[in-house]
């Protein structure tokens, strides 16, 4: 027996739903019976992607919103409790990233991200706990493999998913152990997954960016997190490589360091940049599960 709803029973909140991990995880959520709820800034394919799940059967409502903002993340609150009085599941997802070495990184760009992949948590979860607490409900945080390791070259996007493991651990030790609370509160730490990821990343180096291989499909981190809808769990690591780097990371640091070191490379394509703005100050739109720049 399920610790939560099922799936068909449950109304889901995904943010950074308009690509990648998001995406795919409300598609895959609306196919399983689910209502869902998108919220990413790009209204134009938010409205597209709605539309088509409505078409096919399923019930789907977005929401355009900047996560970073308090004040918007309470508005989607409010219209999904207008339209559904009732919020199962809420799943943290949308982030961007930064490439660059830590030394060339424009502060405010630093702090943009902060806003987004941090801040987006912490307003995404406090927004949500109230009506989570009265569904018995589950918050979903995406973290990533560098929740508890790291990359150079994105050391602010490491940074900032570090502060997202932070704030989870404390938040479910406040609500599940001191309230004894019926809220499930999961982080799902997923290794290199094929997705838009490196295109929408704000870019300072002189050629494209990619993540290093092997990278899993996106199907897999939405499965996982639609599991933790139904199950709940703790730390959920998604990728063979998330459990071996975290594992390096933990009990031969020096080791996992000199290794890391290696991914400068890997972590470049040999052509020119295509959009070194990314998506860090503008909604991407792309509408894409999967990266489109990867070969």
């Amino acid at each position: 027996m399920s610790k939560h709803k099922p799936l068909q029973e449950q109304v889901i909140v995904v943010t950074g739903a308009s690509s990648g991990i998001g995406l795919c995880t409300t598609i895959m959520a609306s196919a399983l019976g689910a209502t869902v709820v998108l919220v990413a800034r790009s209204e134009e394919t938010l409205t597209q992607l709605t539309q088509e799940i409505n078409a096919s059967g399923g019930e789907a409502l977005y929401v355009a919103a900047d996560v970073s903002e308090r004040s918007e993340v309470n508005r989607v609150v409010d219209q999904v409790l207008a339209r559904y009085s009732r919020i199962d599941t809420w799943v943290n997802d949308a982030g961007v990233s930064i490439y660059g070495r830590l030394d060339e990184v424009d502060e405010e760009d630093s702090r943009r991200l902060f806003d987004i992949n941090f801040w987006g948590v912490v307003n995404g979860s406090l927004a949500a706990l109230p009506h989570l607490r009265h569904s018995g409900g589950v918050l979903i945080n995406v973290g990533s493999e560098v929740s508890e390791s790291m990359i150079p070259l994105q050391g602010m996007y490491t940074a900032s998913k570090h502060a997202v493991k932070g704030f989870t651990d404390a938040l479910r030790v406040e609500i599940e152990d001191v309230d004894e609370s019926p809220v499930s509160i999961t982080l799902i730490e997923p290794t290199a997954v094929d997705t838009p990821y490196p295109e929408h990343a704000k870019n300072y180096m002189s050629r494209e960016p990619k993540l290093p291989d092997p990278m899993i499909d996106p199907q897999l981190v939405a499965e996982a997190i639609l599991h933790a809808a139904q199950e709940g769990g703790r730390n959920i690591r998604v990728g063979l490589m998330a459990s071996l780097n975290i594992s390096l990371s933990k009990l031969m640091p020096a080791l996992a360091e000199k290794l890391s070191a290696r991914l400068v490379d890997k972590q470049q394509h040999v052509r020119p940049p295509q959009n070194p703005q990314g998506t860090l100050y503008k909604a991407g739109g792309s509408g894409h599960i999967h990266g489109t720049t990867r070969h």
